[in-house]
């Protein structure tokens, strides 16, 4: 049996004036990203870098770039682990103390010309040098491909502190443990690692999830069959003498060494005259303890031995099962991913033309299309390899009852259910499920307790949590409230959750959230219910301050500072990512279920669900609302209830003007509901006439907004 495919998307047809705002704005939040990722990459600076070469040792990056393939790519998460946080370093933190003394002299010369510049550079060093205290949390994970095989890396990096661990790093070694675990991806482990990073200890050694949790991994791993390798390029101790020796494989070079304390401590404990290198070197480990394997001069060779080894495992099973596909590029270019996405989050978008430029040959099966139409359900190929992909739809969909247009980015009844079920064909057949996020959260109301929501979305989180097939969270834009949660996101632990550069993780809007903490001040239609002039402009400011925070929040750096998202990505590259997470999820065979896909679940489920008849008269705007007619007219009617909006924003231009022609697909308005805007379209060519409504005018379905005279 075979799936039908269909192709999805389209030319985009918005004009080039607004594909280039929106690429602009998209391409200057991914230009600071760069940035911040040179800084996290640059490690500890030139001057650490040359103290690694001084020892005869590459750095981390430099041994990364000997171990992968060649012409591949490094794939790393958790980059920007503990950005902005400040650390209790004696010497950097006293260079940053001073450059503020600067800052402050300079403030009390205002009146110089010169100072704004020089103000501007002091604060960007002060800056650089809090980035620096512990980039990317002193470690490299990273996906990567050797020998044409999927590995993880996990690699101490040699410049900053030694590869101390500071605070998260073990969290953040855990994560990509966890990862490969969850895809029996073999681990490379690239050790140079001095242990704890002792200032901070109290942050990084106890707790469940502390540094003795990362050898607690490395026994799950061994227990799973997952191989580990391990390469010791210098000093371990403690916490890093640890780590290699669970390993399938041992390498040592001859300047490296294992050691549960260093000389430095046995000399102050036992009055001893001993290196660490003659207590613990390669010479004791591979030749008297048993504690490594192999012996190797140097860097490169220990890295050529580590690729000898992946190479003796077992094959990849990707070609297997393609089922005789062959992978393809999209039929659009997925670099007009930045050309899709508004500049204003609230509004609307097509995640069908997203998806077009994500999947092979941008074809898919679409699986109940007929129902939940909020939710976008599909299976398509990925580098010839079956994924499924779970999406919420933007535009307005008909309530499946009333016909009624309700706003999308919203889960309802249909909805939870369609998501549910599809969550569980595809793990009970073996399908990695990709969840692409943009969402307001759940239904919220009279009808929506009425209908069980609460029961409907506890079936959801049941299916997401119990799965056993690999998840992956993608978020594209909003990630709000339970709606989150329901769509797999990382506390429902998903093997990797993306974030895109203005993606918008947290319970509600600021604006919203500042509502709800104040609602006790406010009237019914959310006024400050005051005539106090001096308590109004209070309540205001503390309003306002209250949205800025959670605007603040909602940062998707500050999300991967704080490990609340993995990594986050430009557009332009989340098509490779999907075929990396696609080709690992297929890799190893024998530890999950993953069906013929003559055999899937999905095919009955298709052919036991009937699409529900909708008779002329449910969908018939006339038959709904009798409408004054106006000769020579036609009227514009609301989709659906909402509050009505003739221009973009409060201070940009009305879309239309009076006695202006008007093309049939233009937008003429917006309906904004729940703080998302849904376009108002010309059903016709003709001549504007005027609008029935003013700005904010609450509307409801199918009320006459305006009217569009009819062309001769």
């Amino acid at each position: 049996m075979r799936l039908p495919l269909d192709i999805i998307g389209s030319e985009l047809s918005d004009s080039v004036e607004t594909r280039n705002r929106y690429r602009q704005f998209i391409e200057k939040k991914e230009e600071e990203l760069e940035k911040k990722r040179k800084v996290v990459e640059s490690g500890g600076g030139q001057k650490y870098i040359a103290r690694v070469h001084k020892k005869n040792k590459l750095t981390t990056y430099e041994r990364l770039a000997l171990l992968i393939d060649d012409g591949s790519d490094i794939f790393p998460v958790c980059t920007l682990v503990n950005w902005g946080r400040d650390f209790n370093a004696p010497k950097k933190s006293q260079k940053r103390s001073q450059l503020l003394s600067k800052i402050k002299a300079c403030l009390q010369q205002a009146d110089s010309p010169s100072v704004t510049t020089e103000l501007n550079d002091l604060l960007s060093q002060v800056e650089a040098h809090r980035e620096k205290l512990a980039p990317g949390a002193g470690v490299v994970t990273a996906f990567c491909r050797v020998h044409d095989r999927w590995v993880m890396v996990i690699a101490n990096d040699n410049t900053v502190m030694s590869g101390a661990w500071w605070p998260r790093t073990p969290e953040k070694i855990q994560r990509a443990q966890d990862m490969a675990l969850k895809l029996k991806l073999p681990v490379i482990y690239l050790v140079d690692c001095s242990g704890l990073f002792l200032p901070e200890q109290g942050q990084s050694f106890p707790g469940k999830t502390g540094a003795g949790h990362i050898f607690q991994r490395n026994a799950v791993l061994s227990a799973s069959g997952v191989p580990q390798i391990a390469g010791v390029f210098g000093d371990c101790i403690a916490g890093g003498g640890y780590m290699p020796i669970i390993s399938d494989r041992v390498i040592m070079t001859e300047v490296a060494y294992m050691v549960i304390a260093g000389a430095a401590l046995i000399k102050g404990a036992k009055s001893q005259q001993l290196t660490s290198l003659g207590i613990g070197g390669a010479e004791v480990h591979v030749h008297q303890s048993g504690c490594a394997d192999i012996r190797v001069p140097d860097d490169p060779t220990c890295i050529e031995f580590i690729r000898e080894e992946v190479a003796k495992l077992p094959g990849s099973a990707i070609s297997f099962y393609r089922y005789g596909a062959e992978a393809e590029p999209p039929l659009f270019s997925q670099h007009e991913l930045l050309e899709i996405f508004p500049s204003d989050h609230r509004h609307i978008y097509d995640v069908r033309q997203v998806l077009s430029r994500l999947v092979d040959g941008s074809l898919v099966h679409e699986f109940l299309p007929h129902t939940g139409k909020e939710i976008l359900t599909a299976v398509a190929r990925v580098s010839g390899l079956w994924v499924g992909f779970a999406c919420n739809v933007l535009e307005p969909q008909p309530h499946p009852e009333t016909a009624q247009r309700r706003p999308g980015g919203i889960l309802y009844r249909e909805g939870i259910s369609k998501l549910a079920t599809f969550s569980r064909a595809c793990n009970d057949d073996g399908i990695p499920i990709f969840w692409l996020q943009d969402i307001a959260g759940f239904d919220i109301g009279i009808e929506a307790e009425a209908m069980g929501l609460l029961g409907y979305g506890s079936s959801l989180i049941y299916s997401n949590s119990t799965n056993t097939t690999p998840m992956f969270s993608i978020l594209l834009r909003k990630a709000s409230g339970a709606g989150y949660y329901a769509m797999a996101g990382l506390p429902y632990e998903p093997v990797l959750q993306l974030a895109t550069t203005f993606s918008r993780l947290a319970v509600m809007e600021g604006r919203t959230l500042a509502i709800a903490t104040y609602r006790t001040s406010l009237d019914e239609n959310f006024q400050i219910a005051s005539s106090d002039p001096d308590e109004i402009r209070a309540l205001e400011q503390r309003m306002e301050q209250t949205a800025a925070r959670i605007e603040k929040d909602m940062d998707p750096v500050q999300a991967a500072a704080q490990m609340d998202t993995d990594e986050i990505i430009k557009l332009d590259e989340l098509r490779d990512w999907l075929v990396l997470l696609a080709e690992a999820s297929y890799q190893s065979i024998g530890h999950r279920r993953i069906k013929n896909p003559r055999i899937w679940s999905i095919h009955d489920l298709n052919i036991l669900s009937k699409p529900t008849q909708v008779t002329a008269t449910d969908t018939d705007p006339q038959q709904q609302k009798k409408i004054e007619a106006k000769e020579g007219h036609n009227p514009i009617l609301a989709s659906m209830d909402g509050s009505f909006w003739s221009r973009p924003a409060p201070t940009e231009p009305a879309f239309i003007v009076r006695g202006a022609e008007i093309k049939k697909g233009q937008t003429l308005a917006l309906i904004e509901v729940m703080k998302t805007f849904s376009p108002i379209k010309a059903e016709e060519d003709g001549i504007f006439a005027g609008w029935e409504k003013e700005d904010g005018a609450s509307i409801s379905t199918q009320d006459v907004l305006g009217w569009i005279k009819k062309s001769n």
